[in-house]
Parts: C-alpha cells; sequence; structure tokens
C-alpha cells in the first residue's frame, strides 16, 4: 500500500509538470530571444549566468530545505497522513508550484528586481515598505527556527557535525575549481560525488565534542552557525551558496531516490492513521493542517529566493519551467517521503517529546536498510541530509534578509552587506540565547514555539506574493484566474490561522504578539491591492509588446 501510494504522487507529479508546466509556460510567454538580468546585469557576485543543472540544484536546496521535512511530519502526526499528503500533491501543483514560476518570471521581466519592488511599481509605495517589513520579518522567524534545528541536530549527532563541516569545505574548493580554475561541471562532478560521501562515511568515525557555551554544547553550535551565516551572507554566490547547494542537492536527490527504493521495494506495512482528528492539539484541521505544512506544499519563502537570487542566475527564460515549476514538484516529493517517515510509524505515536527530523531520520534507515545498508547508518544519512538542507535554508535566507535590508535603508557596497547581514542575524542570536516556556511554564524549543507563526508568515507571505503576481498579470492584460484562485485561498486560511493563533491559550506571547502584528500587516496591503484592483486593467491591444533581444541568449 505504501508503494502504491507513493507511485500514484509520483505520477502525479510527473503528469502536472509535462502538461500544467507548459500551460504555465504559454501563460507567461516564456521566450529565450528575451534578454535575461544575468545576461545584461552581469557582475560576477550576484547576477551570474548560470547552466541549468547548477542553478537547479542551487534553486532547489534553497527552498526546500528541511521545510518539506518538518512540517509535513507535524502535520501528519497531528492529523493523519492523508489529509496532509492530499494537500501536499494538490498544494504543489496548482499553488507552489504557480506561486514559485509566477515570482520567478515576474521577477526576470523587472530586472531581477524583488516580489517586494513589484510591490513599488504595480502597487503603491506604502504597500512596498510594509511588504518589505513583512518579508524581512519572514526571513527572521525563518532563521530563529532552523538556527534551533540546526544547532539541536549537531548536538544531538556529533558525527553529523563533522559530515556538514567537511561537505562545506568540499563546497569551497568545487566553487574555486568551477569559477576561477575553469573546470567542466561534469567532470569536477564525477569527481565529487565520490567525495562527498566519503564525507558522509568519515564523519561518524571523527564526532566532533566541542566544549559546552553558557552550559550547554548547543549554545556553541549557535555561534559557530551564527558566524556561519554571517560569512556565507557577504562571500560572492559562486564561492559558496551555488556549490554548496549543488553538492547538496545530490543529497535532496540520493534521499528521494533512496526514500522511493525503500518504500518500493520493502514491502513495509502503513501503520500510522490516515486520519486522527479534526482538532489536534497545534489547532483545528482547517486552517491549521495549511500552515503547519507549510513548504511541502506552498512556501512564500520560494518567492523570496526566486526574486532574490534565482532571477539574478537564470540563464534564458524557459529555464523557468524547470527551475520555478520543477523545483517545486521535487519538494513535494520529498515531502511525501517525509510523511511515508510518518506512515511507517506505530500506531499511538504521540506528537509530544517528537522531533520530527529524528523521526526522517529513523524512517530513512528503515528505507535505506533494505538497499542493504546497516539501519544506524541510513539514520546517520538521514540527519546528515536534513543538517544540510538546513544549513541551506540558514545561509540562503540570511542572504536575502540582507537583501531586503539594505533594499529598506539603501545600504550599498560592503559596508552595506556587512550591516544588512548583522542586523537581520540580531534577533537570531537573541532567541538562541532565551529560555521560551508556553502557558503552563513549561521549557519548549525556540523551533517549536515559532513554528506556528513562522507557518502562519510563511504561507502569508505565499498569498500576498501571488496577490502581486495576479496585479501585475492583470495590469499586463493578461488572464489571472490561475493565479487569483490560489491567492485567495492561501491569504483566507491564513488570516484565518493567524486569528486562531491570537486568540489561542496555549500558544506563547511571543506567538500572539507576532501574530497580532502580522495579521494587521496583511490585511493593509490586502487592503492596498484592492485599490490597486479597483482600476481597469487596459486592454490586450493597448499593452506594451515585450522587447526582444536582438539574438537568442546563447548561454541556451
Amino acid at each position: 500500500m505504501l508503494a502504491g501510494i507513493f507511485t500514484f504522487c509520483l505520477l502525479c507529479f510527473i503528469i502536472a509538470y509535462r502538461f500544467y508546466g507548459a500551460f504555465l509556460g504559454r501563460r507567461f510567454e516564456l521566450d529565450n530571444r528575451n534578454k535575461v538580468p544575468s545576461e545584461t546585469m552581469y557582475d560576477g557576485v550576484d547576477y551570474v549566468p548560470t547552466k541549468t543543472p547548477l542553478l537547479l540544484g542551487h534553486h532547489f536546496s534553497s527552498i526546500a530545505g528541511a521545510g518539506p521535512i518538518v512540517g509535513p511530519i507535524i502535520a501528519g502526526i497531528a492529523f493523519g497522513w492523508l489529509p496532509a499528503i492530499i494537500w501536499v500533491v494538490i498544494g504543489s501543483i496548482f499553488i507552489g508550484g504557480v506561486h514559485d514560476f509566477g515570482s520567478l518570471v515576474a521577477s526576470i521581466r523587472h530586472k531581477a528586481r524583488s516580489v517586494a519592488e513589484l510591490v513599488n511599481i504595480h502597487m503603491s509605495r506604502t504597500g512596498y515598505i510594509l511588504f518589505l517589513l513583512f518579508i524581512w520579518l519572514a526571513m527572521i522567524y525563518v532563521l530563529i527556527v532552523f538556527l534551533d534545528l540546526t544547532s539541536g541536530t549537531f548536538t544531538a549527532d556529533g558525527g553529523v557535525a563533522s559530515s556538514s563541516m567537511l561537505f562545506i569545505l568540499l563546497a569551497i574548493v568545487l566553487g574555486l575549481l568551477l569559477y576561477r580554475g575553469g573546470a567542466p561541471l561534469g567532470r569536477t562532478t564525477l569527481v565529487f560525488i565520490p567525495l562527498l560521501a566519503a564525507a558522509l562515511w568519515a564523519g561518524p568515525k571523527m564526532p566532533l565534542s566541542p566544549p559546552p557555551v553558557a552550559g550547554e554544547v548547543k549554545r556553541f553550535w549557535d555561534i559557530v552557525l551564527l558566524l556561519y551565516c554571517l560569512l556565507a551572507s557577504i562571500v560572492p554566490v559562486w564561492a559558496l551558496l551555488q556549490p554548496r547547494d549543488f553538492l547538496s542537492s545530490f543529497l535532496l536527490y540520493a534521499s528521494i531516490v533512496g526514500g522511493f527504493a525503500g518504500i518500493l521495494l520493502g514491502g513495509l506495512p502503513v501503520e500510522y492513521p490516515a486520519f486522527t482528528s479534526l482538532h489536534a492539539k497545534i489547532g483545528p484541521l482547517f486552517p491549521i493542517l495549511f500552515i503547519t505544512v507549510a513548504c511541502g506544499a506552498c512556501s512564500g519563502f520560494h518567492s523570496i529566493v526566486a526574486s532574490g537570487t534565482s532571477s539574478k542566475q537564470l540563464r534564458c527564460e524557459r529555464d523557468a519551467t524547470p527551475i520555478g515549476y520543477g523545483s517545486m514538484l521535487i519538494e513535494g516529493v520529498l515531502a511525501v517521503i517525509a510523511l511515508a517517515t510518518v506512515m511507517v510509524l506505530a500506531p499511538g505515536t504521540s506528537l509530544a517529546g517528537i522531533h520530527p527530523t529524528l523521526v526522517f531520520a529513523d524512517g530513512m534507515g528503515r528505507f535505506l536498510s533494505v538497499l542493504g545498508l546497516p539501519p544506524g547508518a541510513g539514520r546517520h544519512f538521514g540527519l546528515l541530509a536534513v543538517s544540510t538542507f538546513l544549513l541551506t535554508t540558514l545561509d540562503t535566507c540570511t542572504r536575502l534578509a540582507r537583501y531586503i535590508f539594505q533594499e529598506i535603508f539603501g545600504f550599498e557596497g560592503n559596508r552595506g552587506r556587512i550591516a544588512g547581514t548583522v542586523a537581520s542575524l540580531a534577533l537570531p542570536a537573541v532567541f538562541a540565547f532565551v529560555t521560551l516556556t508556553d502557558a503552563q511554564g513549561n521549557v519548549v524549543p525556540a523551533w517549536r514555539a515559532i513554528w506556528p507563526v513562522f507557518g502562519a508568515t510563511n504561507q502569508l507571505l505565499a498569498g500576498l506574493a501571488l496577490l502581486v503576481i495576479t496585479l501585475w498579470l492583470r495590469q499586463k492584460g493578461r488572464s489571472v484566474i490561475f493565479t487569483f484562485v490560489p491567492m485567495v485561498f492561501m491569504i483566507a486560511m491564513t488570516l484565518w490561522a493567524l486569528v486562531i493563533l491570537i486568540f489561542s491559550e496555549s500558544a506563547t506571547g511571543v506567538v500572539r504578539m507576532t501574530s497580532a502584528v502580522l495579521f494587521v500587516l496583511a490585511l493593509v496591503l490586502v487592503i492596498q491591492a484592492a485599490l490597486a484592483f479597483r482600476r481597469p486593467p487596459p486592454r490586450r491591444e493597448e499593452v506594451e509588446p515585450k522587447r526582444l533581444g536582438d539574438e537568442p541568449v546563447s548561454l541556451c
């Protein structure tokens, strides 16, 4: 049964890419004769034309992170795997994929400007400032959650920390060989994949055991990770982000292939209930399911990646289909595998006390044992994969938060990069050394306390990004129904969830206060958009045609 469910989901994603992906390409009128920002604005730092496999790995690793693992597992345990898996498949195809694809195309059509800048162009200056603030807050929540998850994973398994450090060193060397040594991508990849496997093998042999800071080893890793984020945010993308994301994509692909093989060949039974309750400890199924699964089906964070980094590296317009739409569908596959690790749990498993990364690691250990890998090694691989995804999210999110901070205050140059990065890491650094408690006074991890508001912020950001894309398409005189319906759904669900969080007695004070602020910000932005929608769209023949380049883009 498990193999059949997974195969059906995989077929849905393949069919969607072939037909709905082509439909979106026609709707957005992709044409390789259009010059893209990486070509017209090349600077060797942020604007760098990138081959499709390399950019696919970078973009997929950046958007995936641990979100499609942590969120689906939390939702699957709370509500049962069936509601979560239905939302992952439908959401990825018709909402998340459209959101990612549209954000990428809209950005490259506006000189790789961010989604926030599109608000300034198509909505209002007030909406622009508020949207920037909303995005920056969303990035801060991402950093808080994933910093806590990563340091916790390193503390639980020093071998994972060792493998991760070796992995970062490999990425730096790969970047130097590709961009300074002129090494061919294909041959270099054939060398570095075995080296990546060697790092995976060597990590458990030499686990890192750092000294405690403020009485906890976890604090040491918090400091190391904050310093890593600082460095990763200010160096050129080719020096760390691109090669590390490219290498980490192979761990993602290996997780997908290994998970699929284990599911297909293992004959493992589905033991966890398909449906548990309409109202779990984390809240009612509607709308809490849609903010808990988060990145597994739709994520506003993706719009910031697409318009913040990937649009500056896309080498031609038609690459938007595999990069924008294809990556979201692959992430959906990863979310289904994460749910499969819930499906094989024994009945009666409680959400309380379970760390989602450990659920995934244990499940991967069971799946990979079918292929002859010892369960302990499979579990280590699962933990390393999760930690790699977490690191990817951390450094990408820090760079994006830095972009937004610089955009708000107009900071430029090296000083602007450093100031924007430090400002963006300040609040996560505070949370790393603060003990959070729930309404009953029980100590809760930062990731668990922040996850509800992180999920709501993330999904609301997706709804607002879809709103901007819809407004842009309408002002171009194009059909908007395929973006309008997902936009209305996402905004309605997340505003509803925010109201529940504001009045929830079980939520922490930080979560309730933050939810109230986000609700007000979102409401103002929706009103601003409604005013913009009142302006009649131009007739199709009045819209200025796209300007095409003199020659096709050579890299494509």
